[in-house]
């Protein structure tokens, strides 16, 4: 039997790379029939940079062969959300107002991945300008979901989540701003991780809110996401939010397992769960448990002053950065991102100071926490992903995600999948840990994923081929 070399992971595909069994040539080929036959439905790509990609493979191909291997991305195939800047290719942010846009410089993170020796696939749909939701009066449909492309993806990282869980990529980037890694990881069964604010450079990526964005890895496990980590994390003296803080091995920390370890659940996050979800939750916990972690009830500030303080932040943020365009041309927005970041307009600078204020607040509590837990843990979304059409689109969202609280406190914060719903669609852990730890989440969710058989299962729209 032979696996489709597009279902490889990050880790299998730099094994075989390195060791000769398999081509960065061949790899991209794989990718690309993969991306041929399903982006038609799921729409996950906004621009397909083959010439680009067929350049960075060939030359990964003759430094692999010459014995200069760049690390575990080398030869790998990866996608960027189309809100990160990429020297003379097409940076649209999803939208009208940028359909023209084309950077004379790569961002940080860009940069990163073509010198670790990756393969730019292509730029990947999102929510416009990473806000909004869903909407079919742009310039690109919105992605849908491989378990049942009926469905919704997660915002805003959209087209990252649907790539990778589809097998049309084994690596692709997202930002979060309220949990626009995380949901789509959720949604789509996937691993994503929200590093802490500040360990990953935002340079050269379009801002929605300039002290809640972060930028991570969306992959198939969260193997694959240290990997991508460990060449994403790191200082970068041109972003004035980045951390100048020692990087650690986030790959040699994945052994670290969960024994011995204490798991706060913070079980008021994961009130209004869906049955499926809760039973998925309480589950997964059983079974880091039974790998020797103790798990404990954690009491956190309620919800709502969590998304209390975040409307009010991302929503003056939010206008400051759109203030120009809202005023000057409305009309080439959606509607939904129109009217969500015009709501900022009416945030005062009272509203503003006393949610940073508060913030501050929720954040001490959420340390405080931590001194007595090694990691939190939670939900990640409180239901499987509903159907396109049931996504809240008004003005003010009925409820902010979830995964809001730790965008406001910075902390790291990891989505991984913890089982399926009766319906099949996947269901999601968040695993949280202290400021610049995200070696200790990503050695609990690796811990996971080994114990359980989730990772064997793909989307019907992505079945495994054999031969």
């Amino acid at each position: 039997m032979r696996v489709d070399p597009a279902h490889l992971t990050v880790a299998a595909a730099a094994r075989a790379l390195r060791a000769g069994s398999l081509s960065p040539v061949d790899l991209l080929e794989a990718t690309l029939e993969r991306v041929r036959r399903h982006d038609p439905v799921l729409n996950a790509f906004v621009l397909l940079t083959e010439p680009r990609a067929r350049a960075d493979a060939e030359r990964a191909h003759r430094e692999i062969a010459a014995g200069r291997w760049r690390g575990p991305l080398h030869g790998v195939p990866y996608g960027l959300k189309d809100i990160i800047d990429t020297a003379n290719i097409r940076t649209t942010c999803h939208s009208r107002l940028l359909i023209d846009n084309v950077p004379t410089r790569d961002a940080h993170v860009a940069a990163l991945l073509h010198e670790a020796g990756g393969v730019l696939l292509g730029k990947l749909a999102t929510h416009e300008f990473a806000t909004g939701g869903p909407a079919f009066d742009l310039p690109f449909p919105p992605a849908r979901n491989p378990w049942d492309p009926a469905c919704f993806t997660g915002g805003s990282s959209s087209g990252s989540g649907a790539a990778v869980a589809s097998g049309m990529l084994p690596l692709a980037l997202g930002t979060d701003t309220g949990g626009s890694i995380r949901l789509p990881a959720a949604y789509c069964g996937v691993a994503g991780i929200k590093p802490t604010y500040g360990r990953v450079s935002r340079r050269g990526v379009a801002p929605l809110s300039f002290s809640l964005d972060h930028i991570g890895p969306l992959c198939w496990t969260v193997e694959d996401c240290a990997l991508s980590l460990s060449v994403l994390a790191g200082f970068d003296a041109a972003d004035p939010g980045s951390a100048d803080l020692p990087v650690p091995d986030y790959v040699a920390a994945l052994d670290g397992g969960v024994s011995g370890k204490t798991i706060g659940y913070v079980r008021a996050f994961s009130e209004g769960a869906s049955d499926d979800m809760a039973a998925g939750i309480e589950a997964a916990l059983a079974e880091l448990s039974r790998q020797g972690a103790r798990i404990v009830e954690v009491e956190l500030p309620g919800m709502a002053l969590f998304q209390a303080a975040y409307r009010a932040i991302c929503g003056a943020e939010g206008f400051a950065v759109h203030a120009h365009d809202l005023r000057t041309r409305p009309h080439l927005y959606a509607r939904v991102t129109r009217e969500r970041l015009m709501v900022g307009a009416f945030v005062t600078g009272e509203d503003y100071v006393q949610g940073q204020r508060l913030r501050r607040e929720l954040t001490a509590s959420v340390d405080r926490a931590l001194r007595d837990v090694d990691l939190l843990a939670s939900a990640a979304v409180l239901a499987p992903a509903p159907r396109l059409e049931d996504v809240d689109t008004s003005p003010l969202r009925r409820a902010a995600p979830i995964t809001v609280p730790f965008n406001i406190t910075g902390h790291p914060a990891l989505s991984l999948c913890c089982g399926y719903g009766k319906g099949g669609l996947p269901l999601a852990l968040q695993l949280v840990g202290r400021p610049f730890d995200e070696a200790r989440v990503l050695g609990a969710g690796h811990a996971y994923e080994r114990a359980t058989r989730w990772r064997e299962r793909r989307p019907p729209v992505a079945a495994a081929h054999v031969t």
